[in-house]
C-alpha cells in the first residue's frame, strides 16, 4: 500500500520527520510491525540488527615485557532495546560498517591492557579468563553506541622470533615426547605381545586342528574298522546266539526228561515204598490184632478148659476121700462144708493157673503143662493111704455108717 513501510525480522524502521511521539528521540522506532508513513512529510531508514563480526590482531606486550600477537574475533550486534536502537542509529545509520571497525578498535585497546597484566603462561593456559575480562571491561562503552558483544574467542597467541611460548612449551613437549616414546614402546610391546598371543592362539589352533583331524581320523579308522568286522561279528553274535538258544533247548528238555524221569521212576517208586510200607503197617496191625485175638481166644480156651476141667479137680480131689474113714459130726451140713471146701480149693488152684498164664504171655500148650504142674498133689492123710486118720484122742471110734449110710463121694 501507498506510503506503509514494514521492517524486515532483523531490522529496526527508523521514520523520522514530525515531532509528535518522539519523547525526545530524533526518530521514531518501529520493530516487527510496518507503519504507515506520510510521503514527502515523513522519511525512513533502516538499521540492521543481524549478528555481526569483527576481527583483532593485535600486537600487546604481556607483564613480562615479551610481545604477543593476539588474534580474535567479536561476535556482536544492536541492542532489541529502543534506546540502543537509538544510539546505534544516531552514530552508524548513515555508514553501517563502521561498527566493525569501532568494536575492533574498542577491543583492541581493551586487549593490550588486560594482555599487559598477565603473563606469558596464564594468557597460553587461561585463554577464557582473558576473554571474560575483556567482555567485561568494553561492556560499558559497548552500551553507549548501542552494541551488545554475544562473544569473543581468542584465536591464536604468537610470539613471533623470540621463542619463548615454544620454550615454555618445550619441557611438556619433552614430556609428551617422552610419553608419546612411552606410548609408542608400550604400543610396540603391545604389539609385539599381540603378535606372540596371536602366533600363541595361531600354534594352539594348529595343534586343536591336528588333534581334531587325528581324532577324526582315528574316528574314520575306527568306522572302517567296526565296518570291517561288522559282518563276522553279527554272524559270532548269531552263532552265540544260536547256541544260547541251543543250550536253552538242551537244559528245558534235560528238565522235561528229569521230570519224566520223576513222573515214570522215582513217583512210582515212592508210590510202591509207600503202599510197601502201608501194607508192612496194615500187615503188622492185623498180626498184632491178630496176636491179640490169639491171646484173648487162648485165655477164652484155657478158661474154658479150666473150667471144663473143675470137675475132674473137683473129683480127684475127692477121690482121696474114697475109702476114708471121715467122721462127719454135723451130718448133711458137714458133708456140705466138705463139698465147699473141696470146689474153693478147686476154685483157688485155677486161679492160679491164670496168673501164672496172664504173666508168661507163652502158647497153648505151655499153658496147659503150666496148668497142669500148677496143680497141687491133693493132701494125703496119716497111714500112707490117703485117708484121714482117726481121731485117737476122741477116746472112741467114730461109729460107722448106719445101713443104707455108705462113705460120701463125689462124681
Amino acid at each position: 500500500m501507498f506510503g506503509y513501510r514494514v521492517p524486515a525480522p532483523d531490522e529496526a524502521m527508523l521514520i523520522s520527520g514530525g515531532r509528535r511521539g518522539l519523547g525526545g528521540a530524533p526518530f521514531r522506532v518501529v520493530t516487527g510491525h510496518g507503519k504507515f508513513v506520510l510521503p514527502i512529510f515523513r522519511k525512513t531508514r533502516f538499521l540492521t540488527l543481524a549478528m555481526c563480526e569483527s576481527e583483532v590482531t593485535e600486537t600487546c606486550v604481556t607483564k613480562q615485557g615479551i610481545a604477543l600477537s593476539v588474534r580474535a574475533v567479536i561476535a556482536f550486534k544492536v541492542g532489541n532495546d529502543t534506546e540502543s536502537i537509538v544510539n546505534a542509529g544516531q552514530r552508524f545509520l548513515s555508514d553501517q560498517d563502521q561498527m566493525s571497525v569501532l568494536t575492533g578498535r574498542i577491543f583492541a585497546g581493551h586487549l593490550r591492557a588486560i594482555i599487559g597484566s598477565m603473563t606469558v603462561e596464564e594468557i597460553v593456559t587461561e585463554r577464557q579468563k582473558l576473554a571474560a575480562e575483556v567482555l567485561d571491561t568494553s561492556k560499558s562503552e559497548m552500551a553507549k553506541i548501542g552494541l551488545i558483544v554475544d562473544s569473543l574467542q581468542i584465536q591464536s597467541i604468537d610470539d613471533g622470533d623470540t621463542g619463548y611460548i615454544e620454550a615454555m612449551s618445550a619441557p611438556h613437549k619433552a614430556a609428551i615426547q617422552r610419553q608419546a616414546q612411552i606410548a609408542q614402546a608400550q604400543a610396540t610391546q603391545a604389539s609385539v605381545e599381540a603378535e606372540q598371543v596371536a602366533a600363541r592362539n595361531q600354534a594352539e589352533y594348529a595343534r586343536q586342528t591336528a588333534v581334531v583331524k587325528a581324532e577324526y581320523s582315528a574316528e574314520v579308522d575306527r568306522a572302517q574298522a567296526q565296518a570291517a568286522q561288522a559282518g563276522p561279528l553279527a554272524q559270532a553274535h548269531a552263532q552265540q546266539e544260536v547256541l544260547a538258544a541251543q543250550t536253552e533247548l538242551a537244559l528245558r528238555q534235560a528238565e522235561l526228561r528229569q521230570q519224566q524221569l520223576v513222573a515214570e521212576i522215582v513217583k512210582p517208586a515212592e508210590a510202591e515204598a509207600e503202599r510197601i510200607r502201608v501194607l508192612a503197617v496194615a500187615d503188622a496191625e492185623r498180626m498184632k490184632i491178630q496176636a491179640e485175638a490169639a491171646a484173648s481166644y487162648d485165655r477164652v480156651a484155657l478158661d474154658r478148659m479150666l473150667i471144663d476141667q473143675l470137675p475132674q479137680i473137683v473129683k480127684e480131689a475127692a477121690g482121696g476121700l474114697a475109702g476114708a474113714n471121715v467122721n462127719v459130726l454135723n451130718g448133711a451140713d458137714g458133708l456140705g462144708e466138705i463139698a465147699a471146701g473141696l470146689v474153693g480149693q478147686g476154685l483157688t488152684i485155677l486161679d492160679s493157673v491164670r496168673q501164672n498164664l496172664s504173666g508168661s504171655g507163652q502158647g497153648q500148650d505151655r499153658r496147659e503143662d503150666s496148668a497142669k504142674s500148677a496143680l497141687p498133689e491133693l493132701p494125703s492123710y496119716p497111714g500112707g493111704s490117703g485117708k484121714p486118720a482117726e481121731d485117737a484122742s476122741a477116746g472112741e471110734r467114730a461109729p460107722r455108717p448106719r445101713s443104707g449110710e455108705g462113705p460120701v463121694t463125689l462124681d
